[in-house]
């Protein structure tokens, strides 16, 4: 039985899930994705913390990737099966507020940090030579650091803006989340592409290029996946979309993309299945 019982500061969420068979359905879905994002993400963190060969900064970056992702999905998911399970569909204007900052914080994080995974791959690809250099401990930690101080001023602003903004008598949401539109810019990660792709042409070494792809490919997915849903929301005018394909394109990189990063760059990657294998490894052996 669904309860809709509303004060003044109340919004109603009206959520993914339709209340028939395929909303169940759909709601065991959800939560298996989850399970799956938390387990995966977490693996990713333990695992590069674990084995000293993953101790490098385009490690050190997904590590962060797999922090984002882990608390983007707890951001979202748990709100959304509690309104589903218990049928309060209402959240309190402060309580939309806080999902609204952290989503936006963690979003706008990790749009900056692939940015930042786009140049260590330019660097890496373009000036192997001076990789060391450019990409020390220091300059990884400035660009993490910045990349959650940007994501929460940016966020802060708009959350601010938001729920100062004078609402008519109705407060009922079509989505599942407060989503606030926020679009964030692509020409950085378009531009150091385009140069990681010249330099691999360029490139005499069939074996050095093999790799530069395999590397490069595994991220331009994970890129690809998180802003082509993002762009098409945020850019494509509300009359060209109707508000169901919008909480279907936010399933994309609210839901779906926190737990395909973690698979992506596991499956892909011979050091990560490496490393993988030397964990278990060194724990069936003190087991022993």
């Amino acid at each position: 039985m669904e309860n809709y019982t509303q004060t003044l500061t109340d919004f109603i969420l009206l959520g993914l899930f339709p209340p028939t068979r395929i909303g169940l359905f759909l709601f065991i879905v959800i939560i298996l994705i989850f399970l799956i994002a938390l387990f995966g993400n977490l693996s990713m963190i333990l695992l590069i913390f674990l084995d000293t060969h993953l101790h490098t900064p385009m490690y050190f970056l997904l590590s962060q990737l797999s922090l984002i992702d882990l608390n983007y999905i707890s951001t979202i998911v748990p709100k959304m099966v509690s309104n589903f399970v218990f049928g309060n569909k209402t959240i309190s204007i402060i309580g939309c507020g806080v999902q609204s900052f952290f989503f936006l914080t963690l979003g706008g994080a990790e749009a900056l940090l692939l940015i930042c995974m786009a140049y260590d791959r330019y660097v890496a690809i373009c000036f192997p030579l001076h990789y060391s250099i450019r990409m020390n401990k220091r300059v990884c930690v400035l660009m993490i650091t910045g990349s959650w101080l940007m994501g929460s001023v940016n966020s802060c602003a708009h959350t601010v803006y938001a729920l100062h903004i004078p609402y008519c008598q109705s407060r009922t949401i079509n989505h599942f989340f407060c989503d606030v539109p926020a679009m964030l810019t692509l020409a950085c990660i378009v531009s150091s592409y385009g140069r990681v792709l010249l330099a691999i042409c360029h490139m005499r070494s069939t074996e050095g290029r093999k790799k530069a792809y395999s590397t490069c490919s595994t991220h331009l997915t994970v890129v690809t996946l998180y802003y082509v849903p993002f762009a098409y929301t945020y850019l494509c005018p509300r009359s060209f979309r109707s508000p169901t394909e919008d909480k279907v394109l936010a399933v994309f990189y609210t839901i779906l993309t926190p737990m395909l990063n973690p698979i992506i760059y596991s499956l892909r990657n011979k050091e990560v299945m490496g490393a993988l294998r030397r964990v278990i490894q060194k724990l069936c052996f003190v087991k022993m």
